[in-house]
């Protein structure tokens, strides 16, 4: 995908998008410094470039019983390329695994998971993750604290 040329007033819309997907056409002309009908054009434009994916929500995971967050290095057999499919739907359809990565190193993959508590990750990873034709091994590291957590990219 080429690079979409970005000027001081997109940056800012999108800045401001990124701060709040649910801002108004009239707080992202404020933020843009820009008359609400120009800003709902390069809005729009920057959309049809595809700089702006989806519009989402981010729920408190605290608040709905989700207490445990793990990173979980998964490493597939030699050979996996078969079960691959396997794997790739266990990540899309499982609403526990938030992230999924490949990656280089020890591991083949990172996943961000959450749980409501120990006993429940543990049950996941063993009993769904572990099962899965193609893992190998597992590795899980349990995040004590949250320190930061965004998905706003830098723009500058």
């Amino acid at each position: 995908m080429p690079l979409t040329p970005l000027d001081p007033i997109d940056r800012r819309i999108l800045d401001a998008l990124q701060r709040n997907a649910r801002a108004t056409t009239l707080e992202l002309a404020a933020a843009a410094h820009l008359s609400p009908a120009q800003c709902n054009r390069r809005h729009r434009r920057l959309e049809d470039a595809g700089l702006v994916m989806r519009y989402e929500t981010r729920l408190s995971a605290a608040a709905l019983g989700l207490s445990v967050v793990a990173f979980v290095n998964v490493v597939m057999e030699r050979g996996h390329i078969r079960e691959l499919g396997t794997f790739t739907a266990l990540v899309g359809d499982n609403a526990q695994i938030q992230e999924c990565y490949a990656v280089t190193g020890d591991s083949d993959y990172v996943l961000k998971v959450v749980a409501r508590d120990l006993k429940s990750l543990s049950d996941f990873l063993m009993d769904t993750l572990m099962r899965t034709p193609g893992v190998q091994a597992v590795r899980s590291t349990v995040c004590l604290d949250e320190i930061k957590c965004t998905s706003a990219l830098p723009l500058d």
